[in-house]
C-alpha cells in the first residue's frame, strides 16, 4: 500500500511538469508560427493530454474489460467538461473565441450523441455492443475534426496575444515530447497505483472506471488547463478539454471497439446524460453572455454538479 502511496504522489509530481513543459513549449509554436493557441489546444495539446486514456483503453479493449473502456472514456468526458473547466474557471473567467461556441462545443455534442446511439442501438433492436462498423464510423468522423481544425489553422488568421517566451526549435520540441512523455508516464503512475489501492476495497470496475481510473487519466487535462488558465491563456484550456473529449469519443473509443466490440450495460446510460447536459450547459453560458466566457458562478455550478454525481455514484457502489 505505501509504494502505491508513493506512485501516486510521483505520478502528481510528474503530472504537473509535464503540463508546464507542454503548454510552454506548445504556446511559443504557436507564436513562433503565428497559429492560434485554439488550434494548438485542439490538437498537440488535446491528443497529448488524452495519450493516457488511450494506453488504459488500448489495453483494456484487448483483455475485454469493457466496464473500464467505457467508464473510462465517459468518466473521463465528464470529468474534464465538470471539474477541469470548473478548476480552470473559477481561477479566471475563461473568455473563448465564437469558434469554440458555435463550432468545437457543438461537434463535441455530436460525438456524445453518436456515443448515446451507438451504444443503445437506437436503430436495432436495443443496446448491447459498440460494434466494429460503430468504431469505424467514430474514426471517420475523428478525421473530419481533423480535416476541420487543418481548414481552420488555414483560414484563420488570429494570433495569441497572451505574451509568451521565445525558445529555440530545439527547445520547443524538447518541451513538447518531454511534456507529453511526464503526461503519459505520470498519468500511467497514477492510474496503475489507484486501480491497486481501490481493489483493495472491491470496488467493481465500472466504478473504478468511472472514478478512479477516469479521474487518473483526466489528470493531465487538469494540469495543463489549470496552468494554462494561472498564465491566462483561455484558448489552451479550453480547446484542450473540447478537443480532449472529441478525442475520447471519436478517436479512444473507436479504436477501442475497433481492436474488440465492446459490450455496453444501459446502467451508464445515467453517466451519458449527464455528459450530454454539462455539455449543452456549457454551450448556454458560453453564448447568453455579452462576451463567449464561463464566469466564475458558473464554472462553481459544473464543479458542484460533479461533486453530486460522485457522491451518487459512491452511494449506488
Amino acid at each position: 500500500m505505501w509504494l502505491d502511496i508513493t506512485l501516486l504522489l510521483s505520478g502528481f509530481v510528474v503530472l504537473v511538469l509535464g503540463a508546464d513543459w507542454l503548454v510552454n513549449g506548445a504556446s511559443a509554436l504557436a507564436k513562433k508560427y503565428k497559429v492560434s493557441d485554439l488550434a494548438i489546444g485542439l490538437t498537440i495539446v488535446a491528443f497529448g493530454t488524452s495519450a493516457p486514456e488511450l494506453v488504459v483503453n488500448v489495453f483494456a479493449a484487448a483483455q475485454g474489460h469493457h466496464d473500464i473502456v467505457l467508464g473510462n472514456i465517459i468518466g473521463s468526458n465528464n470529468f474534464n467538461l465538470l471539474v477541469i473547466l470548473g478548476i480552470a474557471g473559477l481561477i479566471t473567467p475563461l473568455v473563448v473565441q465564437s469558434s469554440t461556441v458555435w463550432k468545437e462545443i457543438p461537434f463535441s455534442l455530436l460525438a456524445v450523441a453518436m456515443l448515446y446511439i451507438f451504444a443503445n442501438d437506437l436503430f436495432t433492436d436495443g443496446p448491447g455492443v459498440i460494434s466494429r462498423i460503430d468504431g469505424i464510423v467514430l474514426l471517420v468522423f475523428f478525421a473530419l475534426f481533423l480535416w476541420y481544425v487543418a481548414k481552420q489553422l488555414k483560414s484563420d488568421p488570429h494570433e495569441s496575444e497572451v505574451p509568451h517566451k521565445k525558445y529555440s526549435a530545439l527547445k520547443m520540441t524538447l518541451l513538447i515530447v518531454g511534456g507529453l512523455a511526464g503526461l503519459v508516464i505520470g498519468g500511467r503512475l497514477v492510474v496503475t497505483s489507484a486501480v491497486e489501492m481501490a481493489r483493495v476495497f472491491g470496488m467493481s470496475e465500472k466504478l473504478i472506471g468511472l472514478t478512479i481510473v477516469a479521474a487518473g487519466t483526466s489528470l493531465p487535462e487538469l494540469a495543463t488547463s489549470v496552468v494554462a488558465a494561472l498564465k491566462k491563456n483561455n484558448d489552451i484550456a479550453v480547446g484542450n478539454i473540447i478537443g480532449s473529449n472529441i478525442f475520447n469519443i471519436f478517436l479512444i473509443l473507436g479504436l477501442s471497439s475497433v481492436i474488440q466490440p465492446v459490450s455496453f450495460s444501459t446502467v451508464f446510460n445515467t453517466d451519458i446524460l449527464l455528459l450530454t447536459f454539462g455539455t449543452l450547459l456549457l454551450f448556454i453560458a458560453m453564448f447568453t453572455g455579452k462576451s463567449h466566457r464561463l464566469d466564475r458562478w458558473e464554472a462553481a455550478i459544473l464543479l458542484m454538479m460533479y461533486i453530486g454525481y460522485t457522491v451518487y455514484l459512491v452511494g449506488k457502489g
